[in-house]
């Protein structure tokens, strides 16, 4: 270490500078340790310094470190400087070497990359590493530049890599925004005018104090080295008083959770509910306290309510998340933007689920279990405030909890290891699994309908590629657009931002944007060439970057307890359902169990196998993320068969006692009776314990009964009406909707016909009625019966039905119905309506191959109506287009 000090010492007149000397002797830490020192000297610059052979290899950063991978910093190599050099701040006085104010900004540890030693790596001039201080985490690499003829210094780049931590442009905030001490809390001008309290140790037991620079045994990393047993061979001529303060962090990087299918079933995980809202750290010291994102941004500000709360708290490093709460207390994401927008967040509460710092005691290394009890037992010695509320856990088997969560509308839950440490980072010990499927996405344009705002094209970075995944369609009302569409106006952008094979082409209605925005969406999942099927708007994520957002991928826990079904009455069906978990003769789906699960609804499913009660919850489980967007926010009216196709059916639209909570019950216009309402995927479960064969809503626009926001064309053969004689009348269908600017989709309605269905934009003023609906389909359906009325008619008369096709336009009246989309039908052979895509309706379509059995596999590979809610028209405009051509007709 001497030889290694020589030029160190070389340029320092130890008189006069309080630099330390480096005779202190600093035993080496069981972890390698890092600083960076703000140094103003004759130009400001940042000194990267990393402990290496019992030194610290350091280098001049001119610029600072930077966390956007796109910033490339030149970084001087310098001489080495001893180890007690890292608590140094202060002063050196002008006229010597590196003359000028010393801060010490960053602090904390640091571990090599790779396969090579960190001295080969130097050597060969790629030298990676991972760092995890107080501001800069995650994994950064120092290249080593080409020297030039006559050069004396040796030039490196550091240049930070894509992780958890990196950003996209403005890498360099990170600097501006911690413009204090890390050891003192001081600004550069407090440190030269020798003001403010003194640095806190983190390299040493003792040294000669002089000027600012001062160390004490009693604080940091020495301290704990002293416990360990370690003892400096060096005696300090003075020492300091100890400041009664605590050592806390500034900000600690998060443990983050990987994704799985299912929960861990083995032994020693516990179980929390998954919080959907912000991820946020809050730091209390001294009766103040912050409130950081999982970035470190600081936005105590934003949460002044909870901030206060936690002020009364002892000095404390919690880990949580801030949520706001819907009526019935459950996490609602949609609300926390509202409130945040708004300015309204004294609501919102903060979910503690784990402690990182109880005053000076770093308890990452302490077992989750009893870091947790601590927490509980620190919150209720706080006096258990409203805005603060602790996380309890769950230790029973993960299945059941995740059901559980589910059943309550929840998002799901995080598993976690009782006795792991808290680690930064992606770890293994952490682990979520989601009751619907969720994900992040950045949004790269928006499309338009004659200039209204109508759905988002979304992407996510694979590698360096931004990616094309689909459109988001749903969940975006007109409080929701007014909040968004300023935000995407001001990201407006000349070209396309994606790349790669599927990206969507250059088109009048779609404005490109620059991918910085990120949204969270729900959606029915993906598709087998990586787009999402049927995807919900929640919000937008501030506290995320956009070059985070990577598509992400669900794994199966390698441990995982499956319990064993009793013995079924029959083995096709004890097959079927193997995971299913029966309580006495139920059988839960979705959390809703299921009485009888065996009794036979259908006969078959034309397959010779019976279609039982617990079979109808399945499929419904199977198809409702996607079912559920096409049903939710109307009336439904339901065909119950609870004793089989064979027995009583009937027909319920209103609510009855003994309704489940799972399903809506909504009053409407000119009924005294609440109707009923399925506004969530386990509702569909409790429609199958009533025997619920049928699902038939209103066609209204969701929330909104007295307006159309569908129109439904019935294509009803009569005898001797081949199918593909329907087929070709529902493309006529098509094409005369088309003429009229408006957009269809078509169904198979489980029987011998089809539906031909056009989506409806909704306007901001006045609204069109159900009376111009209904006209408006008449019209069109009287036009093509004028037009062949060999083979078309639009009077329900069965008489006159004989070889030709009913055009059935009543479906769209205000109380009329029409079946779902994916519902099955009372009807042998157990069919269902399945929505296709019109390159499926040609000549030898077979209707009778979609059933409950065969839908859910079909369902996977499937595209069909993934643009749905891209193809809302105005029906105003189509009115007058058509009353031109029944003019000229006439």
């Amino acid at each position: 270490m001497a030889d290694n000090l020589k030029k160190y010492r070389a340029k320092r007149d130890f008189k006069k500078t309080s630099e330390p000397s480096g005779e202190l002797v600093v035993k080496q830490s069981n972890r390698r340790r890092f600083v960076i020192q703000k140094h103003d000297a004759s130009r400001l610059h940042y000194d990267l310094r990393i402990e290496m052979d019992g030194v610290f290899k350091s280098w001049a950063v001119t610029k600072g470190p930077s966390l956007d991978p796109g910033d490339k910093r030149l970084a001087v190599e310098v001489e080495d400087h001893p180890l007690d050099y890292g608590d140094f701040e202060g002063t050196i006085p002008k006229g010597e070497y590196g003359g000028g104010t010393v801060m010490l900004w960053d602090r904390g540890y640091w571990e090599p990359e790779g396969n090579k030693s960190p001295e080969q790596a130097l050597a060969k001039g790629d030298f990676k590493f991972t760092l995890e201080g107080q501001r800069l985490h995650g994994s950064f690499v120092l290249v080593r530049m080409r020297g030039r003829e006559g050069e004396k210094r040796t030039n490196w780049l550091l240049i930070k890599h894509r992780d958890d931590y990196s950003v996209e442009e403005d890498g360099a905030a990170v600097l501006e925004e911690n413009d204090t001490s890390v050891a003192s809390g001081r600004t550069m001008e407090a440190i030269a005018a020798g003001k403010g309290r003194k640095p806190k140790p983190f390299m040493t037991e003792g040294a000669t104090v002089e000027a600012d620079a001062v160390w004490d045994s009693s604080e940091g990393l020495a301290a704990e080295e002293r416990k360990a047993g370690t003892k400096s061979k060096a005696k300090p001529t003075k020492k300091a008083k100890a400041p009664p303060r605590t050592t806390l962090p500034d900000f600690i990087a998060p443990q983050l959770c990987e994704t799985l299918a299912r929960p861990p079933g083995a032994k020693g995980w516990i179980h929390e509910i998954k919080f959907d809202g912000y991820r946020v750290q809050a730091r209390v010291e001294d009766g103040k306290s912050t409130l950081k994102t999982r970035k470190g941004l600081d936005w105590t500000s934003k949460f002044s309510a909870i901030a206060e709360a936690a002020s009364a708290l002892p000095n404390s490093i919690i880990d949580g998340e801030i949520c706001a709460l819907d009526e019935n207390g459950a996490p609602d994401f949609a609300a926390l933007q509202a409130a945040i927008s708004e300015g309204k967040t004294d609501d919102l509460v903060y979910f503690a689920f784990d402690f990182l710092y109880d005053g000076d005691e770093d308890l990452r290394d302490h077992p989750l279990a009893d870091r947790k009890e601590r927490l509980a037992a620190m919150l209720s010695e706080g006096g258990d405030d409203p805005l603060l509320r602790f996380v309890e856990h769950f230790e029973t088997g993960g299945d059941a909890v995740l059901k559980s969560a589910c059943r309550l509308s929840l998002e799901g839950i995080v598993s976690k290891k009782a006795d792991a440490p808290y680690r930064s980072g992606r770890t293994d010990t952490w682990a979520k699994s989601k009751c619907r499927a969720g994900h992040e996405v950045v949004i790269g344009a928006y499309a338009t309908t004659n200039g209204a705002f109508r759905s988002l094209l979304v992407g996510v970075y694979r590698g360096n590629h931004f990616v094309h995944v689909g459109r988001v369609g749903t969940g975006f009302g007109a409080k929701v657009v007014d909040q968004i569409l300023p935000k995407l106006q001001k990201l407006e952008a000349a070209k396309s931002p994606f790349t790669g094979i599927g990206a969507p082409k250059k088109s009048p209605d779609i404005v490109w944007l620059k991918p910085e925005l990120v949204a969270e969406i729900e959606f029915a999942g993906w598709t087998a060439d990586g787009q999402v099927r049927q995807a919900s708007f929640k919000g937008l994520r501030e506290d995320k970057p956009a070059k985070e957002v990577e598509a992400e991928k669900p794994a199966e826990p390698n441990e995982v307890e499956t319990p064993e079904p009793e013995a079924a009455s029959k083995p096709s069906q004890a097959k079927k359902s193997p995971s299913r978990l029966r309580k006495g003769a139920k059988v839960d789906v979705m959390g809703v169990l299921i009485s009888s699960p065996d009794k036979e609804l259908w006969p078959d499913a034309l397959d010779d196998e019976p279609v039982t009660k617990v079979d109808l919850a399945e499929y419904y489980e199977a198809v409702g993320s996607w079912l559920i967007n096409h049903i939710k926010g109307r009336p439904c009216s339901i065909i119950r068969t609870p004793d089989g196709l064979g027995g009583e059916q009937f027909f319920q639209r209103h609510a009855m006692q003994g309704t489940s909570n799972l399903v809506e019950q909504v009053k409407v216009r000119g009924d005294k009776q609440p109707y009923l309402q399925i506004d969530r995927v386990e509702g569909l479960a409790a429609v199958a314990q009533i025997g619920g064969a049928e699902l038939h809503p209103w066609n209204c626009e969701p929330d909104q009964p007295e307006v159309p926001g569908r129109l439904v064309f019935d294509l009803d053969p009569g005898p001797d009406v081949d199918f593909d004689t329907v087929i070709e009348g529902a493309r006529e269908i098509r094409d005369r909707l088309e003429e009229l600017g408006l957009v269809s989709f078509c169904k198979t309605t489980g029987g011998k016909g089809l539906h031909v269905v056009t989506p409806l934009a909704v306007s901001k003023g006045k609204k069109l009625s159900w009376d111009e609906g209904k006209a408006f389909a008449h019209d069109v359906c009287l036009q093509m019966a004028r037009d062949n009325p060999d083979l078309y008619l639009i009077k329900m008369s069965k008489a006159q039905r004989e070889g030709r096709i009913f055009l059935d336009y009543l479906r769209n009246d205000r109380t009329s119905t029409a079946v779902a989309p994916l519902s099955p039908r009372a009807r042998p052979g157990a069919t269902v309506s399945m929505p296709l895509n019109w390159s499926q309706v040609k000549k030898g379509l077979d209707p009778k191959r979609f059933t409950v059995r065969t839908v859910p596999g079909l369902l996977k590979d499937s595209t069909a109506w993934q643009d749905y809610c891209d193809g809302q028209r105005s029906l105003e405009q189509a009115i007058k287009r058509l009353a031109k051509v029944m003019k000229r007709a006439a």
